[in-house]
């Protein structure tokens, strides 16, 4: 398989777009990244603006201005499509349907969203709701170009999504059915007790996912470092290098041939000026 030059890696972070969708494209040209995610609306609401004829106009426009063509949507923190209570969850499939729209409204490629909790209820019982939550939105799904990607998680309080068959159960029974992947959270796999923190540790973990998941159902990556140590299930992001993971993980990242080309989105804290710097240095490490 030919490498994809270092320039054209994708590699951006998680922008803004107060003010319109297209700011988060221009502050991801700002940083020096070629891919972005952002969220599409208010995530601390479940009703949010629809997107005006005149903001697509703008965000073609940046799109075109900025070159950045792939871009990942995160739907709302409030979203639980595994949800055991019935309000809560007939909110959250609407919300996620209305934030799928937005995705097809401006062509975005990835959709990524954390599976859900179980709260009060059983994993099983929350996994099965997340699978019939999801084939509501069967039909919608396959008429845009937006592919949903699950997301690991680091397994804090009642979420699901931190063990590899949490995520296999849930594309084996969705892949046939939907656009779906997985996005494996940096942080959250070292939370989660995948430790990645070498060359030999990604390979290892790799290995465990392509025996439960398979490789061909990772689309993305989000990339931070972990404040907490190894196996915590505890989420807290760190700066690349200044984390219980290390820097070493980051640069086998970069240079292993099945993470090397993917698309990769930092959410490290500090914003832009460190994203910035951290964008130059995962691009150095793939050299």
């Amino acid at each position: 398989m030919t490498k994809q030059p270092v320039d054209k890696l994708l590699i951006g972070a998680h922008t803004s777009a107060q003010g319109g969708p297209h700011n988060a494209l221009l502050e991801g040209q700002e940083i020096g990244a070629t891919t972005i995610q952002m969220f599409t609306a208010n995530q601390k609401t479940w009703h949010a603006k629809e997107i005006s004829e005149e903001a697509v106009a703008l965000w073609e426009e940046a799109q075109h201005t900025t070159g950045i063509k792939t871009v990942m949507s995160h739907d709302s923190y409030l979203i639980n499509l595994g949800c055991p209570h019935a309000d809560n969850l007939k909110k959250s499939r609407q919300a996620f349907q209305k934030e799928l729209e937005r995705c097809h409204l401006l062509k975005l490629a990835f959709l990524n969203f954390h599976p859900g909790a179980a709260l009060d209820g059983s994993e099983e019982e929350c996994l099965a709701t997340i699978v019939e939550s999801l084939l509501e939105i069967e039909k919608l799904a396959s008429e845009g170009p937006t592919r949903l990607l699950i997301e690991s998680t680091a397994g804090q309080g009642s979420s699901v999504g931190d063990q590899f068959e949490h995520l296999g159960y849930l594309v084996d029974a969705l892949h046939k059915k939907i656009p779906i992947g997985v996005c494996l959270d940096t942080c959250h796999l070292y939370a989660a007790g995948y430790d990645i923190s070498s060359m030999e540790g990604w390979k290892a973990v790799l290995k465990e996912f392509d025996k439960i998941v398979g490789l061909k159902h990772l689309y993305a990556l989000h990339v931070n470092d972990s404040m907490k140590p190894l196996g915590s299930h505890v989420d807290r992001h760190a700066p690349l290098g200044q984390g219980e993971i290390g820097i070493d993980c980051f640069k086998a990242m970069m240079q292993h041939p099945d993470l090397r080309d993917l698309p990769k989105y930092l959410e490290t804290p500090e914003g832009p000026p460190l994203w910035k710097k951290e964008i130059a240095m995962l691009r150095e490490f793939a050299k």
